[in-house]
């Protein structure tokens, strides 16, 4: 809960209160606990509290009951035990600013990029690519990006993979090797992310990630909550997703410096997704961000069930911790436990191994970092109620909120305009038509012979015949230009189909 008389956020209470500096918010946070140990509410009140001091908002939602955000809560006898034993006074239910996003535009405003805007490192990673697989990526996007080629969706991407293909010889030099082999298994891959909803993903008009900024008449940040029901049953999708929404939103962000707080704050559920499968290279680069992200004034708290999901270089960079309960009845789950006690500043009051192990729902072992970044000792706490509701609102509620939204006229509709697959077919009819023409002229030419050799004069005719060596000859060359201008009659003919196939997928497209 914000407390403006004092400019922190009430995260707790427990021998004393405890409580989040704004101007430590971007030194991130980690929320973690097993399963139904109240890492949502916890979410939601720092969330809450953002929003209430101006901050805008960014949360995945997974199973739904993040949407209730939209709607004020309601007492019951847990929320009214935790206001009377916290000693919480003015307390009050109510509503926030939400607008809703959704990958698959079901219950949202749809959230779509471009291939380019993917890039090829993040795309690879979607894909399942193999180092060398990858590499070919990264010459694929290379070669489009020096010839101005937009690359929309995946048919612009495919279209660009046999571009590369039918040109590697010409390519090789410059850019290096590509084999077909290599281009086949990433064609492959493509159908099988088609198959996921890559379709809907990859499109226009792309997110703008400026659209997240926004407030209310009040002055409160708006709760821009992503449906991930769906899209969680794709989880390299949805990890994928996320770690390009980071990336573009640290391209996007000048550099700002210490700052009285954030200007945006992100929520992560399900975190270890983002990591999960990840690259060697990429990982670095993932943590690179995260590193410099926050001097441009962006708050990233992940939420996980372990610590250990996070990687220790990321988890370095976080400086404000929440852990809720864990539960140690594995060798591995006992050495998480372990971990996780030794992340926190000790506290003489209690062993926190043994406490974390003792948390009731709702209650935390917490550190953040005070008003100078110094790390504060593990202190046990109840974590306060949130104030909106802690239920899922039903679909037609989300729909309405999207069709009033201010952005429904931006997104609700997709568009194709030209890009790399109409303009290298236009490449391919015009090739296919200088082919033609060459062959109709050759032909005439052919045909001018012919009429010219019908034309000669009768001792002309005499001499050809009675030189053996020249009439074999000249029948021989006859044979090779009638055979010449089938092969190319043919080979116009095979043209003429490929373009057929073209035109009829761009029709049908």
């Amino acid at each position: 809960m914000y407390t403006p008389d004092i400019n922190k956020i009430w995260l707790g209470t427990g021998e004393e209160r405890v409580y989040l500096e704004p101007a430590m918010a971007n030194r991130h946070g980690i929320i973690s606990g097993a399963t139904g140990t109240g890492k949502t509410v916890t979410l939601k009140v720092i969330a809450e509290s953002f929003s209430d001091m101006g901050v805008p908002v960014f949360i995945t939602d997974i199973k739904g009951d993040i949407s209730g955000m939209c709607e004020p809560g309601r007492a019951n006898k847990h929320i009214l035990r935790s206001i009377e034993t916290m000693g919480i006074r003015d307390f009050s239910y109510t509503s926030y600013p939400v607008r809703f996003f959704d990958v698959f535009g079901k219950l949202g405003h749809p959230v779509r990029t471009t291939v380019s805007e993917m890039g090829p490192e993040l795309l690879a990673r979607l894909l399942g690519l193999n180092e060398t697989q990858t590499g070919v990526l990264r010459i694929v996007f290379r070669i489009a990006d020096d010839r101005g080629l937009l690359l929309i969706d995946l048919k612009d991407l495919r279209a660009m993979l046999q571009y590369t293909a039918e040109n590697a010889a010409e390519f090789r030099i410059r850019y290096g090797s590509v084999s077909a082999q290599s281009v086949g298994a990433v064609q492959r891959a493509l159908l099988g992310l088609q198959d996921a909803g890559g379709d809907l993903f990859f499109g226009e008009p792309a997110l703008e990630i400026a659209d997240w900024f926004d407030w209310d008449a009040d002055g409160r940040g708006v709760m821009n909550i992503l449906s991930c029901s769906e899209l969680f049953e794709q989880p390299l999708l949805y990890g994928t997703f996320l770690l390009w929404m980071l990336t573009e939103l640290y391209e996007l962000l000048p550099e700002a410096g210490d700052l009285e707080k954030p200007k945006i704050a992100f929520f992560f559920d399900e975190a270890h997704l983002l990591f999960q499968d990840t690259p060697r290279t990429l990982l670095q680069k993932i943590e690179q961000v995260v590193r410099l992200i926050r001097s441009k004034g962006v708050s990233v708290w992940f939420i996980t069930q372990k610590t250990s999901d996070v990687p220790q270089t990321v988890l370095a960079q976080i400086g404000n911790r929440i852990q809720h309960a864990l539960r140690a009845y594995t060798p591995n789950e006992q050495k998480d436990l372990h971990a996780s006690a030794r992340s926190f500043r000790v506290n003489p009051a209690f062993d926190t191994e043994q406490v974390l192990q003792e948390l009731a729902t709702g209650e935390a072992v917490v550190s953040v970092l005070d008003e100078k970044g110094v790390p504060g000792i593990a202190q046990r706490v109840f974590i306060l109620p949130p104030r909106s509701s802690m239920n899922a609102v039903e679909t037609a509620r989300i729909t309405d909120a999207v069709k009033t939204s201010p952005l429904y006229r931006k997104y609700a509709a997709s568009i194709d305009r030209e890009s790399a697959f109409e303009l290298l077919e236009a490449e391919r009819v015009e090739k296919a038509e200088a082919e033609a023409a060459a062959i109709r002229e050759k032909e005439e030419q052919a045909e001018e012979k012919r009429k010219s050799s019908a034309g000669k004069t009768a001792q002309a005719k005499k001499k050809q015949v009675t030189s053996g060596r020249q009439t074999g000859g000249k029948k021989k060359t006859s044979a090779l230009e009638k055979a010449a201008a089938s092969a190319l009659n043919s080979m116009g003919r095979e043209v003429g189909r490929q373009l057929v196939r073209g035109l009829l997928g761009t029709l049908k497209k």
